[in-house]
């Protein structure tokens, strides 16, 4: 397992009557591990909106590849794909921990604004964040 993946179990509730997993929970596991691999990174959201940074999401997408079922456990491996200082994009590919096949991919586009609602740029307003987000598109 990568440092940027994130595991999930499917719960009973995350499925079907048929025991697969509705689609829109690989949104809603996008975000987990979005989040925890923004803690890894030190800059956890809560930490940002400290600072007075906020990060919207403007755009999410999924690509659905293979159904997961109720017990199974996932990966989700976690990536900076795009980053301006402004505009961040994250893709994520969900694969089965035990066959190894990729599920699932996708993305989200966000930008960064201030308390106020304008976008700011983070070269500007948290220098730390912006070099951490240049380290890590990088990689």
């Amino acid at each position: 397992m990568l440092k940027n993946d994130y595991k999930h179990k499917v719960q009973y509730y995350e499925t079907d009557q048929m025991g697969v997993v509705h689609h829109s929970n690989y949104i809603r596991w996008f975000e987990e591990a979005r989040v925890e691999f923004m803690e890894w990174c030190d800059m956890g959201y809560a930490k940002m909106e400290e600072e007075g940074i906020i990060s919207p999401v403007l755009e999410a997408n999924a690509k659905y590849l293979k159904m997961v079922k109720f017990g199974e456990s996932v990966l989700i491996r976690t990536t900076i794909e795009e980053y301006d200082g402004i505009r961040l994009t994250v893709s994520y590919e969900i694969v089965n921990e035990e066959t190894k096949e990729v599920c699932c991919t996708g993305y989200t586009k966000h930008c960064f604004i201030g308390e106020n609602g304008k976008l700011v740029s983070l070269k500007r307003a948290n220098e730390a964040f912006h070099q951490m987000f240049l380290a890590e598109l990088k990689k």
